[in-house]
């Protein structure tokens, strides 16, 4: 099992026109075979989330929307709240954590490879 750590997560809820505040957790997957992927969100003020899965398919890449992912109970990612997210997958994967924050006219990209 592979594990990589994202520790500055934020889904921020504002729009800006028609520009939706969205992350992304991208990752390419070289392998001959598919990767299993768990995700795990950890808060500083409530218990982590669990149950979040992904399958990345061999020499393919996913680009997995935080705002849309829900987990084995049915709940996505809560806004406006800070978060790290947990990685875990069954094989190696180069992983890319991005963030577009609408939250101010100017707008903002951040965005930072984790492999």
């Amino acid at each position: 099992m592979k594990t990589w750590y994202i520790p500055d997560a934020y889904y921020p809820s504002s729009k800006n026109g028609e520009y939706v505040s969205h992350e992304a957790v991208c990752m390419l997957n070289t392998g001959t075979e598919d990767a299993q992927v768990k995700l795990t969100l950890y808060f500083e003020d409530r218990d982590k989330m669990e149950g979040f899965s992904v399958t990345v398919p061999a020499e393919r890449t996913i680009h997995c929307r935080m705002d849309q992912i829900k987990n084995a109970d049915g709940e996505g990612v809560p806004t406006d709240t800070p978060y790290a997210i947990r990685i875990e997958s069954s094989a190696d994967l180069t992983v890319q954590y991005t963030r577009v924050d609408t939250t101010q006219a100017q707008l903002a990209i951040a965005t930072t490879i984790v492999s």
